[in-house]
C-alpha cells in the first residue's frame, strides 16, 4: 500500500492540533498525561509537535479526555485557528475529523 503524502494544509492542522493539546496539557507531565490515555509518552510528544499530523481519532479523544478538554472545545480552539480568506477554513472545518 503506498501512503499519499500530506497536503500543506493537513500538517498544518496537524500542528494545529498538537499546539492546543500542548497548551491544555498546561504544566502536567507529558508522561502522566499520556499513561493515563494508554499511550505512549513518545507518540503524544510528537502530536504535540505536529509529527503525527493525522492521529487516531481516538488517540484524540483519550488525550482530550484526560486534559478534561471537550471535543467540541478542541475543535473550535483548531477552527478559529483558520484565518485564510480564500474560503479554505471552511473547507478546514469540514474535514477536520476525518
Amino acid at each position: 500500500m503506498v501512503r499519499v503524502p500530506l497536503t500543506m494544509s493537513e500538517r498544518e492542522r496537524g500542528e494545529r492540533l498538537g499546539r492546543a493539546l500542548r497548551e491544555a496539557r498546561g504544566r502536567r507531565s507529558i508522561v502522566g498525561v499520556a499513561a493515563q490515555a494508554g499511550i505512549s509518552p513518545e507518540t503524544l510528544r510528537k502530536i504535540e509537535r505536529g509529527r503525527i499530523p493525522t492521529p487516531a481519532f481516538f488517540t484524540v479523544v483519550a488525550v482530550a479526555d484526560v486534559l478534561d478538554l471537550s471535543l467540541d472545545a478542541l475543535l473550535s480552539g483548531l477552527t478559529a485557528q483558520v484565518t485564510d480568506a480564500d474560503g479554505a477554513g471552511a473547507r478546514e472545518m469540514a474535514t477536520l475529523g476525518r
